[in-house]
């Protein structure tokens, strides 16, 4: 009897690919379950999955996990998805409401607050996104995924944590990596890594199966995908990886 394989992947634009390309597996059945950056590796740390698309802060924490792909979701240059705006510059924000979403992004953004912007911010939970603007003066918000779309164009400032962690690392950043228990086979593996290029190849067709075709005809998430994202986990994002792991920041918001 085959063995169906439990996945968990993130349910925003930027992984409309790898989903494409895992619904249209010749060899690979599988059981996707799709979800918020934190809510999948939720899924994975309480077994409801064997395999995951994790936000890469998490990886380091887990115990007979591995890296099983060469594919992750990183960028380049330019993420646009994954941004602080402030009506304030960065250096003069006394408040940062983190998404509760992401616990790469939260991460990245003490990262940066540390190393590059020289801030000690109070660093407050954000579940209800109405928030947003509405704090004080000096206030800033972390926000990842397709939410940013909207509030392009809102704020005085807005910092892209993909740039900013380049300009003093030169390096990319990977903000979520493929990971499977020990002992998922590496027939599973394989089929898993060979369902992922065959979305990457067909990223057009994933889009216009997907809700992202709009009124634009798919143009807008069509550039996102192929400007903004970076899908290879290269050496260099390796090397990121590893640069930020190494830095052991550990930002935990408190609730407001």
């Amino acid at each position: 009897m085959a063995i169906i394989p439990k996945i968990t992947a993130v349910s925003y634009l930027n992984t409309i690919p790898f989903v494409y390309g895992l619904k249209h597996a010749d060899n690979l059945q599988a059981d996707l379950l799709l979800a918020p950056p934190a809510d999948c590796a939720k899924n994975y740390i309480e077994g409801r999955a064997d395999i995951a698309l994790l936000p890469a802060a998490v990886v380091p924490q887990l115990t007979n996990t591995n890296i099983i792909t060469d594919y992750c979701i990183g960028a380049v240059g330019a993420v646009r998805t994954v941004v602080v705006m402030s009506n304030v510059p960065i250096t003069k924000v006394k408040r940062i409401w983190m998404d509760a979403h992401s616990r790469t992004s939260v991460q990245l953004c003490g990262y940066l607050a540390r190393n590059k912007w020289h801030i000690e911010p109070e660093w407050l939970h954000m579940e209800d996104y109405a928030i947003v603007g509405n704090g004080r003066e000096d206030d800033a918000y972390l926000l990842i995924g397709d939410k940013v779309f909207g509030y392009e164009g809102r704020f005085a400032y807005s910092y892209d944590l993909a740039i900013e962690w380049r300009e003093i690392t030169k390096l990319p950043f990977a903000f979520a990596v493929w990971v499977a228990r020990k002992g998922v086979s590496y027939e599973i593996t394989d089929e898993l890594q060979r369902a992922l290029t065959f979305g990457v190849e067909h990223t057009w067709e994933a889009i216009v199966e997907s809700k992202y075709m709009g009124e634009d005809n798919g143009i807008t998430a069509y550039d996102y995908l192929t400007r903004n994202i970076d899908f290879i986990l290269d050496e260099e994002k390796h090397r990121a990886l590893k640069k930020f792991w190494d830095a052991g920041i550990r930002i935990v918001p408190r609730s407001y």
